[in-house]
């Protein structure tokens, strides 16, 4: 899939556990094929839902390789890399590359705090190694540093493999000013579940999320409504949803996408310590919110 354009419902799986904590491929191979069938337009592992950072090097290999051959090239898939050191980043884009990941997203994971210097010189050294397109992803909550739309931009226009931009702070007015500098010519995509419809009014061209891995295609409904001008439908499947993509988050995705899919059926076990599995309580109110969203 060179130079493949991505676009519409990136869906980000999860990293299933067995009791023992060994990765449970079935499950793992089981939610991809239930998320293609789903609709979305790209797979994405080893993302914040996937525990990418909680895996040992053996596991975060085992997971990227299965991905890509379980999805077997029917739509694109993103590796997720998130790391402390350039060495390690560069090492993780090569290894996706090799693969056949269709695009990699880069975080920039820190324990110093970065200069933007230091930002750049990490996404720049990672392109030069691979050939891959890379998203620039801003994560501050999860990655402790938080890149201004004006830098991302600049890395897009000066780094040969930096080519599209997930802006995951929640903050609406970024993506409009991300989408007015760039005069809607970089392509940028919403990472933050409950601002969903006003990012895809606001210029994001999809929409990166877990969503679907508990409600199905109802994240893509929510996607093709905008982009075919129906806008009370659109606000009718976003509000439908809301509880669900604001319990997700607010929980930790990990945690709660994983519970939910034991809700329906589907044993992907629990997150890896220090996270904690959701209370008994919690996955009640789930049970209750997942019940009306999607019966």
């Amino acid at each position: 899939m060179a130079n493949t354009v991505f676009s519409g419902i990136i869906a980000y799986t999860i990293t299933p556990f067995t009791l023992d904590e060994q990765i449970n491929i079935d499950v793992l191979h089981a939610l991809i094929d239930k998320l293609i069938d789903a609709g979305v337009d790209a797979i994405a592992a080893l993302g914040s839902a996937g525990e990418g950072v909680y895996l040992d090097d053996d596991e975060w290999h085992f997971v990227a390789s299965e991905t890509i051959k379980q999805v077997k090239g029917r739509v694109p898939v993103i590796i997720g890399i998130a790391e402390l050191t350039t060495k390690k980043a560069i090492s993780r884009a090569m290894f996706a590359q090799k693969l056949g990941a269709d695009a990699i997203m880069v975080s920039p994971f820190s324990y110093y705090r970065l200069s933007e210097d230091e930002i750049y010189d990490h996404y720049a050294a990672i392109s030069d190694a691979v050939s891959l397109p890379i998203m620039v992803y801003n994560n501050p909550a999860t990655c402790g540093i938080d890149m201004s739309p004006e830098f991302m931009l600049s890395m897009i226009e000066t780094i040969d493999n930096a080519t599209m931009i997930k802006e995951s702070t929640g903050d609406i007015q970024r993506m409009r000013t991300i989408h007015r500098l760039s005069q809607g010519r970089v392509p940028f995509f919403n990472g933050c579940n409950y601002i969903a419809l006003d990012a895809l009014h606001a210029g994001a061209v999809g929409w990166c999320t877990a969503a679907p891995c508990l409600i199905g295609d109802l994240a893509k409904q929510l996607f093709d409504s905008v982009q075919h001008g129906e806008p009370e439908k659109a606000k009718t499947l976003f509000e439908h949803q809301l509880p669900l993509l604001e319990f997700i988050v607010n929980g930790g995705l990990a945690s709660t996408v994983k519970a939910g899919l034991e809700i329906r059926g589907l044993a992907a076990g629990v997150a890896r310590r220090p996270l904690k599995p959701l209370s008994e309580e919690k996955k009640k109110t789930l049970e209750q919110i997942l019940l009306k969203v999607i019966g």
